[in-house]
């Protein structure tokens, strides 16, 4: 597999599209999770969530990265300032670590018949990449805390996981970003993009038992 990652625009918004009919949860959320808070995601439809992201797409600031093998969309991640995700920016449980300008990257989707061959890392690659040329100091993301080789069901790992983040050179950052009743725990991960903060940001160690 040959894979080149692109932002999402205009035009390559008709196979991101078709990317997220294959099913699972970017079927109905349309990657509008994050960008809501929960009352208001509750209430929208499954075309309102849609066209929220077709918006963004032909807008000047790309909600995201995907990637293709050919001309056939294959993988996508979402990723942009902290402040264009409402509902992190209100969380109860997600920490603030700073009030540093920082981007996060939310959520990842590879199609079924992809998984396996490396998509979310090159999806993972670019987005560190795309954030650094647009000026952020430092990538935040909110992996679920599982051990290296612990099997996961991929509708729950839409996060990332947390050992794909440390091959990545990402550090724990905080040790908790879910629920205390949540199946699955997440944590808050970052990685420094350069410049004069690099060094301002204690990793947290992070407890993988009872995930």
């Amino acid at each position: 597999m040959t894979l080149e990652v692109k932002p999402l625009t205009r035009e390559t918004w008709d196979a991101l599209a078709e990317l997220f009919r294959e099913g699972g949860d970017p079927r109905w959320c349309w990657c509008q999770h994050w960008r809501l808070r929960s009352k208001d995601m509750a209430a929208a439809k499954v075309p309102q969530l849609r066209q929220r992201l077709h918006d963004l797409a032909t807008s000047t600031e790309p909600p995201g990265l995907v990637a293709f093998d050919g001309e056939r969309a294959v993988g996508w991640v979402s990723l942009g300032p902290r402040t264009d995700f409402e509902r992190i920016v209100r969380s109860r449980v997600i920490p603030t670590i700073d009030d540093r300008p920082i981007w996060s990257i939310v959520c990842f989707a590879v199609s079924t018949t992809a998984r396996g061959q490396g998509v979310a890392r090159a999806l993972l690659d670019g987005a560190m990449a795309y954030a650094r040329k647009r000026g952020a100091e430092a990538v935040e993301a909110y992996p679920v805390a599982i051990d290296d080789g612990e099997p996961i069901h991929p509708d729950a790992a839409f996060t990332g996981t947390l050992p794909m983040f440390e091959r990545a050179g990402f550090r724990v950052v905080a040790d908790r970003a879910s629920d205390p009743s949540s199946s699955h725990r997440r944590v808050v991960v970052r990685r420094e993009l350069g410049g004069s903060s690099a060094l301002s940001i204690r990793a947290a160690p992070v407890r993988r038992s009872g995930v």
